[in-house]
């Protein structure tokens, strides 16, 4: 069964599969939430991390870049023992060091938006490279679940699901040719 099949009337994929998955983002603080919540899933359900979306965007300060870049021991001691959210070490240095890393590429290309424009449309293989180079803590299945979810990569949606028409006339970059 589908995802379109499956999260309709779920009270938590319901939710994010009719209003947040697929469609196209374009904010900074959205787009480094997405990649870490896709990263923090790794090994994991993506229910468990929609039940922990509400605490991580609280234990990472809304994924303001600026803040969360600048974590030391005394923040990663703080999510360490946050029991509302997957205390995984590697997972919080990387959401610090991913923080960093995308800071310099606003800086670089003015948005994680922008950043993203710049290299689209390319397949999943080339991104998962490109993500590579930039970020850590990054593979294929984390890349693509992003790029799709964010509207880089088709695949969120079934063509027959009307949410797959909704997000169609947002015009998501993987519908718009180079």
């Amino acid at each position: 069964m589908s995802y379109c099949e499956e999260a309709p009337g779920h009270p938590w994929h319901g939710p994010y599969h009719d209003n947040e998955y697929g469609f196209p983002i374009r904010s900074d603080t959205r787009l480094f939430e997405r990649l870490m919540l896709e990263i923090n899933q790794a090994g994991l359900s993506w229910l468990t991390v929609l039940k922990k979306q509400a605490a991580f965007r609280e234990a990472f300060e809304g994924f303001d870049l600026d803040r969360v870049a600048a974590y030391g021991d005394r923040e990663r001691k703080r999510l360490l023992e946050n029991e509302g959210i997957i205390r995984n070490r590697r997972k919080i240095d990387a959401a610090i060091e991913n923080a960093r890393r995308a800071v310099d590429l606003r800086e670089r290309s003015g948005s994680i938006a922008a950043w993203l424009d710049e290299h689209h449309p390319r397949p999943k293989d080339e991104w998962v490279k490109i993500f590579k180079k930039e970020f850590v803590f990054v593979g294929g299945e984390i890349v693509g679940e992003f790029l799709m979810s964010t509207g880089y990569l088709p695949g969120a949606h079934e063509t027959g699901c009307p949410v797959y028409r909704k997000i169609a006339r947002l015009n998501p970059p993987w519908m718009t040719p180079a």
